[in-house]
């Protein structure tokens, strides 16, 4: 195995003539000058664990390992030296220095990714080299779905590391949804003493008759959550988290009835979702609605420091907004057109109070106009629709937004500081760019991770298209045809795993990994040439060594050849998508 397999692939990294190793062992010191003590201590704590090295405190001779910040590098750039002198892990910042750090960890092997040492020697091989690199996109990012099915926290501190070992830099926690609420909310106890937990859970797609009938739920209290953000913060990832509305909100209602449309459904007796899809259950449009969602959020500011703070905006049915007299007495008295404009108002509300408070919504691309008709198609969708626009004159007026009285807003209505995750395509991400918006590029057609990774019988519970390793690996997160402005509002990118037909961890792993190895590539390296002519036999090599990282972490990837008896989920109902998908 090469020493150099390393993923990400580093922008430069060459051997020091004559290509020979240096030795670490239990006389090596670990100097950390100002700036990098919690470098340190992760260095300690996970290589000292691995490796049985203590790496005591020093400073006098050769033998040591050195990290310090280089203000001439950029934050996020590090550069690491072995040359027969002291070990230099040096970067921007000391986020610079802790990427500089991972890379350093993976030149000693994949043992060096165990949480103890599996042989008695006390003397480990360092190859003599310089590696070079800064990363592509400020934000690298993974969603996990934890209101689906719940993981403890545990299992999320392990992603966080698992982000770590793979230079992402974003969790973004899916914290609540129809199926849970999986944040305590102190004024609002019932959203976890209720919403937290349904009677049981479909099996496999929405179609399947199977069940599991045992109670499924959990949730994080103010503790836990503060305990992961700080454990994401001690290896540079923000923890961004995301309350859905005005959709995806049955939990909530099955908690506090009065959330819901009650003139035109009886919300008391809807208990938490047990099923998946788009539900038809979304918030009414009152003012006593609005006050419960700024408590909820206070509390979520409370725990969260990210700048961003993710409202979903996604699938919104319309339809008992249409049958409420409230929605459209609310419609009337805003002065809104229809129920679209609508759900924009919930969104423009939103974004103007986190703005107030100095932090940014970030939103799917439904927040651009509001809500979309059906799934996929919206004004601001696809190419075919853009031609067509001029023939509705309301999705014109819809895309261009409604202008909130008295505060500054973009072509789109919304904050100057609001971004968006663009997931039903690029489309939506272009437009955003073009009006001045920040953009996540996270398209379902290529990087959501629930959807099967090969076209066999034995995937378990295929969903959506097939996306290889490969397709991801070719994955380009800024779209051709962008102008230059445009283009560096693609602030960055992230990978979405939805959890419906993934009931744990084990299940988690075989869909995220190996393919988040190679988003992380696409999300980090500069070096990479468009996808045409990205060498995936190349990455194919160096993940020969990648895997053995991934075994030594404990991480149940799915194997090249195809999943293992026990990954296979025979005669559970998935909703496989035939053809390759669209070019959007």
């Amino acid at each position: 195995m090469d020493p150099m397999d390393l993923i990400p692939a580093p922008r430069s990294s060459r051997w020091v003539p004559p290509a020979a190793y240096d030795v670490l062992d239990t006389d090596t010191r670990l100097e950390a000058q100002p700036g990098t003590e919690g470098v340190a201590r992760w260095f300690r704590a996970t290589i000292g664990a691995a490796t049985g090295l203590p790496f005591p405190d020093g400073d006098d001779d050769d033998n040591r390992v050195v990290l310090s910040v280089d203000p001439a590098l950029a934050p996020e750039a590090y550069r690491v030296v072995v040359d027969g002198y002291a070990r230099r892990i040096q970067g921007g910042s000391a986020a610079g220095v802790f990427w500089g750090a991972q890379t350093f960890r993976q030149l000693l092997g994949p043992d060096a990714f165990r949480r103890a040492p599996v042989t008695t020697r006390r003397e480990w091989d360092l190859p003599m080299v310089v590696v070079e690199d800064e990363p592509r996109f400020a934000w690298r990012g993974l969603l996990l779905d934890v209101a689906r099915h719940f993981l403890p926290k545990d299992d999320v501190l392990r992603y966080v590391d698992l982000l770590a070992a793979h230079k992402l830099n974003v969790l973004h926690l899916h914290l609540t949804d129809d199926q849970g609420w999986r944040v305590e909310i102190t004024r609002h106890p019932r959203l976890t003493e209720v919403g937290a937990w349904r009677g049981r859970t479909k099996r496999g797609h929405r179609a399947s008759e199977l069940w599991y009938d045992t109670p499924h739920g959990g949730f994080y209290t103010h503790d836990d959550i503060r305990e992961i953000v700080a454990y994401a913060a001690e290896r540079h990832i923000r923890v961004v988290p995301e309350i859905d509305l005005p959709g995806h909100v049955q939990a909530a209602i099955a908690a506090y009835p009065e959330l819901g449309n009650t003139d035109v459904v009886d919300t008391a007796a809807l208990p938490v979702w047990d099923t998946w899809g788009i539900n038809p259950n979304v918030l009414a449009p009152t003012d006593a609605t609005l006050r419960f969602f700024e408590g909820v959020l206070e509390e979520v500011l409370d725990l969260f420091p990210s700048p961003y703070i993710h409202l979903g905006g996604d699938e919104c049915p319309k339809d008992q907004w249409k049958a409420s007299p409230t929605a459209q007495a609310r419609i009337k008295e805003l002065g809104l057109a229809d129920e679209y404009e609508l759900q924009s108002w919930f969104m423009r509300h939103f974004d103007r109070w986190l703005a107030e408070r100095g932090r940014r919504l970030i939103g799917w691309d439904e927040i651009l106009e509001g809500g979309s008709r059906a799934k996929g198609r919206a004004p601001v969708e696809s190419d075919e629709e853009e031609g067509a626009r001029h023939e509705r004159p309301r999705d014109e007026e819809r895309r261009q937004g409604v202008r909130a009285p008295g505060g500054e807003t973009t072509s789109l209505g919304l904050a100057p500081g609001a971004a968006v995750a663009s997931w039903r395509g690029y489309a939506g991400g272009i437009a955003a760019a073009e009006a001045g918006h920040d953009v996540v590029m996270c398209p379902e057609q290529h990087v959501y991770l629930d959807h099967r990774q090969h076209g066999g019988p034995d995937e378990p519970v295929p969903i959506g298209f097939v996306r290889t390793l490969e397709d991801v690996y070719r994955f380009e997160p800024v779209p051709p045809g962008l102008s230059p402005e445009a283009a560096a509002r693609v602030i960055g990118t992230q990978a979405n795993a939805w959890t419906e037909v993934m009931e744990n961890r084990a299940r988690v792993d075989y869909q995220v990994f190996p393919r988040l190895a190679a988003f992380a590539e696409v999300a980090w390296s500069t070096r990479l040439p468009a996808p045409a002519e990205r060498d995936f036999a190349d990455f194919e090599r160096r993940m020969t060594a990648h895997y053995r990282r991934l075994a030594a972490l404990g991480v149940d990837y799915r194997p090249p050849g195809g999943p293992l008896p026990w990954q296979r989920r025979p005669g559970v109902l998935g909703r496989p998508i035939e053809g390759p998908p669209p070019n959007v």
